[in-house]
C-alpha cells in the first residue's frame, strides 16, 4: 500500500470507512486486555519459584563470614549478595550498597536525602532558590514523578539513537549551578529501548557542571535484560570510565533484581564511590540496622552467582523474545511503508517506543482504551506528561499472553491507522 499521504481525499475516506469497520469489529469482542506498564508476566514469575526451596527451616542461615542472617546489622548487606549484584553490575562489591526490594525507593530516598541535608556537605537543596533536573525524553514516568513530586523544575533533552543529546546537556549543566543532576536509563532505555553510545558514556563521564553537588543517576534496570544470545548490547561501565575521567564521584548508578526475580521481592542496589558511599551511609545509620539480610541469602543460594543469573536471564528471554518479534513484525505488517508512523527494535529491555504522527498519540491510546485495550497514558513518557508533539507512545509487550498481544497489537494498529486518516482528512479540508 502507499503511504497515505500520496492519497487521494477519496482513497483516503475509503481507506478511513475500512478501518472503522474493522475497529467496530474489534469493539464487539468485548475486549478486556492491559498493556500500560512493563511488568513480568506469570511464566516469568514462575522462573523464580525454585528461590522459595533455596531457603528452609534446616538450613544454615549463617554467611561464609560467620553473619547470622536472622538477626540485624551489616547495614550495607551481606558479602556475596554485594558479589553476585556487583558482577551483575560490573562493579567491585565495594563499592556497593545493598538496600530492599525496589531500586526506585532508593532513588526516591537519595533525592530526599538530597533534599533535607545535601550531598557531600553542600546546601541542602531545599534551602535553594532553584533546583533544576534534566530530563532526557521520551524516558521512565517514575523517574519525573518523584522530582515532580519535590518540587524540582524539570527540563526535557531531546533523546537520540546513541542516547540524550549531550550538545546539550554538556551547556546545560556547565551553566547553570541550580541544575543538579539528570535522570538516564542508559541500557536498552525506557521506552525506545536504545543503549548509550560509547561516545555518550564518555561525555557523561567528562562532564564539567557548575553545581558541585550534581549527580547523574544512572538507573542502569535492563543491564542483563537481553533479548538475544548474541545480538546484544554493550555499554561502558560509568563508575570506571568516571574515574579515568577525574570524576569519581559524579554517578549514582542503581540496578535491582525487580525483573529478574520476584519484583516485589528482590534486591535493589547502588554502585558509587566510596565518597558517596560514606556520605550515604551517615543517613542509613539513622535510618535503618539494615535491610532484609534473609532474602539477600535467598538470592544468592538461588543463583550462586553471576553464571547462575546469566542463565536465569536467558529463561527470561525465550519467553520474551516471541512477543517483542510479534509485536514488531504486526506493526511492520499493517503500518510499514504507510508513513504514519516509527517505531523501536530493541534487543533488550522492557518497552517499544512508537511515535504517531504528531497530535495523534492522545486521541489513539483513548480509542484503545474504548475498544478495551488499556496502555500508558500519552505524554507519560515527558515531564509533567506533556509530550510537546503528542506522538510518543509506549507499548509493554511483556504481560500479556501472545494471543491477547496480538490482538491488542492488531487493534492498535487499527486506532493508528484511524487517528491518521483523520488527521489527513482534516487538513485536506475533507474531515
Amino acid at each position: 500500500m502507499k503511504p497515505y499521504a500520496e492519497m487521494s481525499v477519496e482513497e483516503l475516506q475509503e481507506e478511513l470507512a475500512q478501518a472503522k469497520a474493522l475497529y467496530r469489529k474489534y469493539q464487539d469482542m468485548d475486549l478486556h486486555l492491559d498493556m500500560r506498564r512493563g511488568v513480568p508476566c506469570t511464566e516469568q514469575l514462575d522462573l523464580s519459584m525454585g528461590m522459595m526451596d533455596a531457603l528452609d527451616s534446616n538450613q544454615d542461615l549463617r554467611c561464609d563470614d560467620g553473619t547470622d542472617c536472622r538477626t540485624y546489622g551489616v547495614l550495607g548487606g551481606i558479602h556475596e549478595a554485594k558479589e553476585l549484584i556487583g558482577d551483575m553490575m560490573e562493579n567491585n562489591p565495594d563499592n556497593i550498597l545493598i538496600f530492599g526490594n525496589s531500586s526506585l525507593n532508593v532513588m526516591y530516598d537519595t533525592v530526599a536525602r538530597a533534599m533535607t541535608h545535601g550531598i557531600m556537605g553542600n546546601t541542602p537543596w531545599c534551602k535553594l532558590d532553584s533546583v533544576k533536573f534534566l530530563c532526557p525524553s521520551p524516558g521512565y514516568d517514575r523517574h519525573f514523578a518523584i522530582t515532580e513530586y519535590f518540587g524540582i523544575e524539570m527540563i526535557t533533552v531531546p533523546m537520540t539513537p546513541t542516547g540524550p543529546d549531550m550538545d546539550i546537556v554538556e551547556k546545560l549543566v556547565a551553566e547553570d549551578e541550580a541544575i543538579k543532576g539528570i535522570w538516564c536509563v542508559p541500557k536498552y532505555s525506557n521506552p525506545q529501548g536504545i543503549s548509550y553510545s560509547d561516545e555518550t558514556v564518555r561525555r557523561f563521564a567528562r562532564l564539567k557542571p557548575a553545581a558541585p553537588d550534581f549527580r547523574i543517576f544512572w538507573d542502569n534496570a535492563y543491564g542483563v535484560h537481553h533479548l538475544y544470545d548474541t545480538n546484544q548490547d554493550y555499554l561502558i561501565e560509568i563508575l570506571a570510565e568516571c574515574k579515568r575521567a577525574g570524576n569519581p564521584d559524579l554517578v549514582y548508578k542503581f540496578a535491582s533484581t525487580s525483573k529478574i526475580t520476584f519484583p516485589g521481592s528482590g534486591i535493589a542496589s547502588m554502585a558509587t564511590s566510596l565518597n558517596n558511599l560514606e556520605d550515604i551511609r551517615r543517613q542509613m545509620r539513622i535510618q535503618t540496622i539494615g535491610h532484609d539480610k534473609v532474602n539477600q541469602l535467598r538470592h544468592v543460594r538461588f543463583f550462586n552467582d553471576i553464571y547462575g543469573l546469566t542463565e536465569h536471564m536467558r529463561k527470561h528471554a525465550d519467553i520474551l523474545r516471541p512477543k517483542f518479534e510479534m509485536v514488531e513484525s504486526i506493526l511492520e505488517e499493517n503500518l510499514g511503508g504507510l508513513g504514519i508512523g516509527t517505531w523501536t527494535c530493541p534487543r533488550g529491555g522492557y518497552f517499544i517506543s512508537f511515535d504517531a504522527m504528531p497530535g495523534c498519540a492522545k486521541k489513539i491510546v483513548a480509542r484503545a482504551q474504548k475498544a478495551g485495550v488499556k496502555m500508558t497514558p500519552a505524554g507519560a513518557t515527558f515531564p509533567y506528561g506533556k509530550d510537546p508533539s503528542d506522538s510518543n507512545i509506549r507499548i509493554a509487550p511483556t504481560y500479556p499472553p501472545l494471543e491477547d498481544l496480538k490482538t491488542a497489537t492488531k487493534l492498535f494498529t487499527v486506532c493508528v491507522r484511524i487517528c491518521a486518516l483523520q488527521k489527513l482528512l482534516e487538513e485536506n479540508g475533507a474531515a
